[in-house]
């Protein structure tokens, strides 16, 4: 078994946040790990890519070779579609419904609705709409990491103890937030997608 995946974003949305909690929950699996991040100009509202890989075995690079990503996930629609060169063609699409405008000539959304639809295997999470209604706006990466779960190598469980043991430290209402939105993230895609 291995699970390459591209997680893609925007400085600020916590991409980075989503790789560490698939990582760890995976360590916690006892498989084997990989991965690369490219931060750029994040902290202007630049991209941030990050490449992970998991598996039952060694594995030797960082990196997801174009035209072999298991799985997507983007914390935005358009910057799901910089990266989808490296989609497999069994591959699927995971992204977050709400778009983070940080250039003046962002694509009007339905063209990137348009786009996203042309993939066999895609789904849209209101992520923003979840996080808030788990009691944490700020929760969106959460979110994306329960939307994403049903296509990762890693229970949900596990990730659900691995979210647990990261917020352990903070106001025990942020842990109960972000596992709420977790879930929520999760019922949504268990329900309605992939399409």
């Amino acid at each position: 078994m291995k699970t390459d995946i591209i997680l893609a974003g925007v400085g600020g949305q916590g991409v980075l946040s989503v790789a560490a909690i698939i990582a760890q929950a995976a360590v916690a699996e006892a498989l084997w790990v990989r991965q690369s991040e490219v931060h750029g100009m994040a902290q202007r509202g630049g991209a941030v890519l990050a490449h992970l890989r998991i598996a039952e075995k060694r594995i030797c690079s960082d990196l997801v070779p174009q035209g072999e990503a298991d799985l997507i996930i983007a914390m935005e629609p358009l910057e799901s579609l910089r990266y989808t060169a490296w989609l497999s063609p069994e591959g699927v699409l995971v992204s977050a419904a709400e778009p983070w405008v940080n250039i003046p000539d962002y694509p009007e959304l339905e063209i990137i609705y348009q786009a996203l639809a042309s993939f066999p295997r895609y789904c849209l999470a209101p992520a923003a709409q979840l996080a808030k209604e788990a009691g944490l706006a700020k929760a969106v990466n959460v979110v994306m990491v329960g939307a994403a779960s049903p296509f990762l190598p890693v229970s949900a469980a596990t990730l659900e103890q691995t979210i647990a043991t990261l917020f352990a430290s903070k106001e025990s209402t942020l842990g109960e937030a972000n596992l709420r939105a977790f879930r929520l993230g999760r019922e949504t895609n268990l329900q309605g997608a992939p399409r």
